[in-house]
């Protein structure tokens, strides 16, 4: 009961002040309209800015270190403040490791990747990730776009979940101190 009594109150009040205002013969109403006239400003629409597409180019290699743990650097010509994910994954086990790199002056290095008793003989498959448009810094967005929409070329593809286009570059490598015949296209990785 006093909840409504309270909101009765309330109301009264706000009437009796919008009923307040000017001296009575309406003269401050008018002015009061007469402000709020919509002016015949227009506003100059903006035109979405052109952006050239991007042919996504990338080359990674790697380097088999003396305790048997890899190495990897690259070059690509995505923008700097790129964020990648490297992967380096061994095929036989299936075991991976990653890690998160951005790109600075065209290139990217990360590392070791590999257990700290070193790396098996065996094949790995190296992989290196444009992760979405939406983890990247603004920079990086402006220029491929909030969906990935201005990337193009042959590593371009589809991301999962619908969440736009990005990048992804793969190349196999072979571990051990004799090389094993192949009919892959495969680099071989010697202990130096």
């Amino acid at each position: 009961m006093k909840a409504w009594r309270r909101s009765c109150i309330s109301l009264m009040a706000a009437v009796w002040l919008a009923g307040c205002g000017g001296d009575g013969n309406g003269t401050p109403a008018e002015e009061e309209a007469e402000l709020e006239q919509p002016t015949d400003v227009t506003e100059p629409v903006e035109e979405p800015v052109e952006v050239e597409p991007l042919a996504v180019e990338m080359h990674a290699s790697a380097t088999l270190r003396s305790d048997r743990r890899l190495m990897i650097d690259g070059e690509t010509n995505l923008p700097d403040e790129t964020r990648l994910l490297v992967i380096v994954e061994r095929e036989l086990s299936g075991v991976r490791w990653q890690s998160r790199t951005v790109v600075e002056n065209g290139g990217f290095a990360t590392g070791p990747f590999g257990p700290g008793s070193g790396l098996p003989d065996g094949g790995y498959l190296i992989t290196v990730n444009l992760v979405e448009a939406s983890v990247q810094p603004p920079a990086v967005r402006e220029r491929i776009g909030d969906q990935g929409e201005h990337l193009e070329g042959e590593l371009v593809r589809s991301a999962r979940h619908g969440l736009g286009q990005v990048a992804s570059y793969s190349r196999r490598y072979l571990i051990g101190s004799e090389p094993r015949r192949t009919t892959d296209q495969v680099d071989v990785l010697e202990v130096e």
